[in-house]
């Protein structure tokens, strides 16, 4: 019995990045949306799954992305209002990570907010987008769970039920249309 039961503890270990899903952790509220989940984020329905963190080098970021999706991903860049692919897209579908591919904000939730940048309500599905402070300590940044890359920021201003203004870099975004 405790050869079995030290066997199943280490496949749990190891599928769960050695954190214990939120289910595990007593959640509050499974329909509650936060982009600072603490327990391991997913790529799937399935929200025990962990994301594979992806790590790379510079120079490898820079052969996979485009110079803009670079300094703004990698750099922490800003790229300027109302001058950005996605600030004034108004079809349906889903914005994924620019440098891995991780679903990170739908079209259900993307809101005009006057400030020439797409703006979200909320993240696509708990853990996929990370909040940090800004190195001053002014702003809550956002970064992608699965690759680290910066994402933008997040504001109290926005819109209902959240109230949250999720403003992010079109460059750090791609764009799938849904499936008509």
């Amino acid at each position: 019995m405790w050869k079995f039961s030290t066997a199943i503890l280490l496949v749990m270990l190891v599928t769960t990045g050695c954190e214990q899903p939120k289910a595990a952790q007593g959640a509050s509220d499974a329909s509650e949306k936060s982009a600072t989940a603490p327990s391991p984020t997913t790529t799937s329905s399935n929200p025990l799954e962990p994301i594979m963190k992806i790590t790379k080098t510079d120079e490898e970021w820079k052969r996979i992305l485009t110079p803009n999706q670079f300094y703004i991903l990698r750099q922490k860049g800003t790229e300027r209002p109302f001058r950005n692919e996605y600030y004034d897209n108004h079809e349906a579908g889903v914005y994924l990570c620019a440098g891995c591919d991780l679903e990170l904000f739908t079209s259900v939730d993307k809101f005009d907010s006057g400030t020439g940048w797409p703006s979200y309500t909320r993240a696509a599905s708990p853990g996929h987008v990370t909040e940090t402070t800004d190195e001053d300590g002014s702003r809550t940044e956002l970064t992608c769970a699965r690759c680290g890359g910066h994402l933008g920021h997040v504001f109290d201003d926005g819109p209902p039920p959240t109230n949250q203004r999720y403003c992010i870099d079109s460059g750090a975004l791609k764009f799938v249309k849904a499936e008509k």
